[in-house]
């Protein structure tokens, strides 16, 4: 099978705790049709960054290796992700007189162009410019302003910016693969993408990507995204508490969360008791599942309260750009480490708001594989895929196809490679 026949998207999420790989195939619908899957511990990651190339590398190529093999096609690029406490976020504004009295999609590039020309974090490079509203002299809260006449135009953008060093250096991994990188998507933009609908980003809500070394976050409010941060602890530090209240290795601790973990204390009956593997050779013991619990629901309340906080700020950030901050469509929690039993229970505790664990949508093919929190931010890559291809279909009827193709080759590897 021949990937042009097809149009086909891989994302490859490279995480603190897995590397995982997917190939989709984008259906006339829109849908995005898994095909293909490759799975396997991370290894060389930590909170998002690179600090063992060789062992990355590794990991990479068996993830893709996997992939090819299911969905019988050779892989030659790939979305990545990228986390990590480096990134930043900032909203701008630019503003450009109107050529034409009527705004033309090169009016929009140049507004945007003007917004993004700010000053951005030493050693950073930006990521995403995404567009929030835009405003036509005295007309403001625009979301498509092709058309519209006037004199002068303004748009408000969301800018994500990364550490150069840090984004070079796993796209160095993956090239080590003999691998391309489309294009390199922060990983909580992904999620978002794949978890949620248009309606929740209008009433406003708030995405959670709780990983292995980070918690992912993204902030809607009427349509557009206003806040992105990432804040470096997450399922790990419950795992190394695990760990260190029964002395059980850490891979041990890991799986005891994961099978009777529990969020929430009085979701666990009084008598139930647990398996605790020991270290060095010795005989297992038997716990009672409350003890685990009570390590456990006071460790995701703190993370949790580590978001809330963040939000609180944002609150008042916005209330002074007299932006609308209400999340009336609460908290989606995702990611492989909001998948504890009891964790909406715990998170609708600490954010006094409704929370629901999201799931990625709009798929279809491989979905007993892949309908679950941790692929979040890897379908998202797909969905990211899906819209450079129908955007490249669209300038490709329009104009030369080399044009398209130059397109492809994004701004950021102009500058960096």
């Amino acid at each position: 099978m021949k990937a042009t026949e097809k149009k086909l998207v891989v994302g490859l999420e490279v995480g603190t705790s897995k590397v995982l790989a997917l190939v989709g195939e984008v259906l006339p619908d829109g849908i995005v049709n898994i095909i293909g899957v490759g799975h396997c511990p991370s290894k060389g990651v930590d909170k998002g960054g690179v600090n063992d190339l060789e062992s990355v590398v590794k990991s990479i190529q068996r993830a893709v290796d996997q992939a090819e093999l299911m969905a019988d096609c050779q892989i030659s690029s790939v979305y990545l992700s990228l986390s990590g406490k480096h990134i930043r976020c900032q909203n701008e504004i630019g503003m450009v007189p109107i050529a034409d009295e009527e705004v033309t999609a090169e009016d929009v590039d140049n507004v945007v162009h003007t917004a993004k020309s700010v000053r951005i974090l030493d050693e950073h490079r930006i990521l995403h410019v995404i567009a929030q509203e835009y405003s036509i002299d005295l007309q403001e809260g625009i979301k498509n302003p092709v058309g519209l006449s006037g004199v002068r135009m303004k748009a408000k953008v969301h800018l994500i910016t990364c550490h150069n060093d840090m984004a070079r250096n796993i796209v160095k991994a993956v090239e080590r693969c003999g691998l391309k990188v489309d294009q390199l998507i922060f990983s909580g933009l992904a999620s978002s993408y794949a978890v949620l609908t248009d309606d929740e980003k209008e009433l406003g809500v708030c995405v959670i990507d709780i990983g292995g070394g980070t918690m992912d976050v993204t902030v809607y409010t009427d349509g557009a995204l206003r806040h992105s941060v990432v804040i470096p602890y997450a399922g790990n530090v419950v795992t190394s508490d695990i760990a260190y209240a029964f002395g059980a290795p850490p891979m041990d601790a890991e799986n005891i969360k994961i099978r009777y973990g529990c969020a929430v204390g009085s979701l666990v009956g009084k008598d139930e008791v647990i398996d605790v593997p020991s270290v060095g050779g010795r005989p297992s013991r038997s716990l009672q599942r409350q003890t685990l619990t009570d390590v456990i629901e006071p460790r995701y309340s703190e993370l949790l309260a580590l978001v809330q906080k963040e939000l609180l700020v944002l609150q008042e950030e916005l209330k002074k750009q007299n932006i609308k901050y209400q999340l009336a469509a609460g908290i989606v929690l995702t990611g492989g480490a909001s998948q504890i039993k009891g964790m909406v229970e715990c998170a609708e505790k600490v954010f006094k708001n409704q929370v629901r664990i999201g799931q990625p949508l709009n798929i279809s093919g491989l979905t007993d594989y892949v309908q679950k929190p941790y692929c979040s931010t890897t379908i998202g890559l797909l969905h990211y895929g899906k819209q450079d291809l129908l955007n490249d279909d669209a300038k490709d009827s329009n104009k030369s196809s080399l044009k398209g193709i130059a397109k492809r080759l994004t701004g950021w590897f102009k500058k960096e490679f």
